[in-house]
């Protein structure tokens, strides 16, 4: 048992991965909490957009939890604005994307149960995004479905 207990630890993942437009912070990952859960801290700095587009996902719950600033959380088509001190439950199957229309930095506590997503998706959607001109939409949505997030259909240009 003593091993065990050795083993428990504050912030056993705290890992951080970004690409300065969007950090994420893993406090908590599925392989530190048997599956049950994963916790990260996302950063998203004044009037960015998301890149990624609208999702779902069938298999996990997203709680996102305000810690600072204001972030625009678009959930099966209502906005919903999340400040310090409010939270979010995305069920399963709600399209949703974010993004930050305010000129300030926010910050959100994201809870994911169970524990269907980690730092692995993030690592490889940055390097998606990272190559300077816009993403390879094939290998994206290859990620996005690899991961267990369902992207949502994109309407007609026109």
């Amino acid at each position: 048992m003593l091993e065990k207990a050795s083993q428990i630890r504050v912030n056993p993942a705290d890992e951080t991965i970004g690409d300065g437009r969007l950090a994420v912070r893993f406090l908590l990952t599925g392989e530190q909490s048997n599956g049950s859960i994963a916790a990260f801290e996302l950063t998203v700095p004044g009037s960015q957009r998301l890149l990624a587009p609208a999702h779902s996902h069938d298999h996990y719950e997203e709680t996102m939890y305000g810690i600072e600033g204001v972030l625009s959380l678009t959930v099966d088509g209502q906005q919903h604005n999340i400040e310090p001190g409010q939270a979010l439950c995305i069920p399963r199957g709600a399209v949703h994307r974010f993004d930050n229309d305010t000129a300030e930095t926010a910050k959100v506590l994201c809870v994911v149960t169970p524990a269907a997503i980690g730092p692995e998706y993030f690592r490889e959607a940055f390097a998606i995004f990272s190559t300077g001109g816009p993403p390879d939409h094939a290998r994206l949505m290859d990620l996005m479905r690899r991961f267990g997030l369902t992207p949502a259909p994109q309407p007609p240009q026109g």
